[in-house]
């Protein structure tokens, strides 16, 4: 097919050969399968347009932007007011955020599409494939049994903790941003299919965004709720808040043994205290009062 003029630019360039399809168009990104060669071989791999920020029905929302940091303290002034420029670069780091947790989760062993390019706004990145090398299906695609909605939700409940002892939470994680690949067996034997955790765009800094928590828990719960459906036991797992728990106290690690269970504690409030903090307030206030007026007096 004809490329598109965003990909025509990675054509001139020679990151690809070709745009064989159009993939998908989702509410952020058009994704083309396309050809590239590497090392003299030539391989089928994908590339994700960014739609710029008026076309996209997802915004950038407060939530997810807070605290992601700029390449410079210009940026950063230029984002705060609003400006053009602000505007372009609050762009750029919405856009390279998706590669940047790929990276960060490839290296820590969570399973993503390997990015393998950033250019002009175009992410080259893996073509995730089923048995017959066509392009995965989404999760909200496929029906499962008990015991392969099972077998997914702990894979993806395993995810979510590497994930976030990595400091990522992904922030919007679904069925419909989950692939299942296949993995071909050794030596022949037959393969397996499992899930791939895709697009991040959204993903926070667990430790420095105050919504973390919040999306966290939302994510397990919509793994919860999805494979509930064909494994209704899982619907009164509690997987979100033991990891979020587990997780502030500094005990969470890829091999920590989870049990789905979490009870929250119900301290007893010391009513005396919350008093004593009360009347520390009015008098600290009244002090600031008073000082106000003694400075005003001529």
């Amino acid at each position: 097919m004809k490329a598109p003029p965003r990909l025509q630019s990675l054509i001139e360039e020679g990151l690809i050969d070709s745009v064989v399809r159009q993939l998908m168009s989702g509410k952020e990104a058009m994704v083309f399968v396309v050809r590239c060669t590497h090392a003299g071989v030539s391989e089928t791999r994908c590339a994700k347009i960014y739609k710029e920020a008026n076309n996209r029905s997802f915004r950038q929302a407060v939530d997810y932007t807070e605290n992601r940091k700029v390449k410079n303290s210009r940026s950063a002034r230029a984002i705060a007011k609003g400006s053009r420029f602000g505007r372009q670069e609050q762009e750029a780091a919405w856009q390279s955020a998706e590669v940047d947790a790929l990276y960060r989760l490839a290296a820590a062993g969570v399973r993503v599409p390997q990015p393998y390019n950033f250019h002009d706004g175009v992410l080259l990145m893996e073509l995730v494939t089923d048995a017959h090398g066509d392009a995965a299906p989404r999760l909200n695609d496929v029906a499962f049994t008990a015991s392969q909605a099972r077998t997914h939700h702990a894979t993806l409940i395993a995810e979510v903790v590497r994930m976030l002892c990595a400091g990522v939470v992904h922030g919007d994680l679904s069925e419909f941003n989950i692939l299942l690949a296949h993995t071909p067996g050794a030596d022949g034997a037959d393969g397996i299919d499992e899930p791939v955790i895709i697009d991040l765009p959204q993903a926070v800094d667990a430790a420095g965004n105050n919504h973390a928590q919040r999306m966290l828990l939302r994510d397990v719960a919509n793994l919860r709720d999805f494979f509930g459906q064909f494994a209704p036991e899982l619907l009164s797992t509690q997987y979100g808040p033991e990891i979020w728990s587990l997780y502030q106290a500094g005990l969470l690690s890829n091999e920590t043994a989870l049990t789905g269970h979490f009870e929250r504690a119900h301290a007893d409030v010391d009513m005396e205290g919350v008093l004593r903090e009360i009347d520390d307030a009015r008098a600290e206030d009244a002090a600031r009062r008073l000082r106000m007026a003694t400075q005003a007096a001529p």
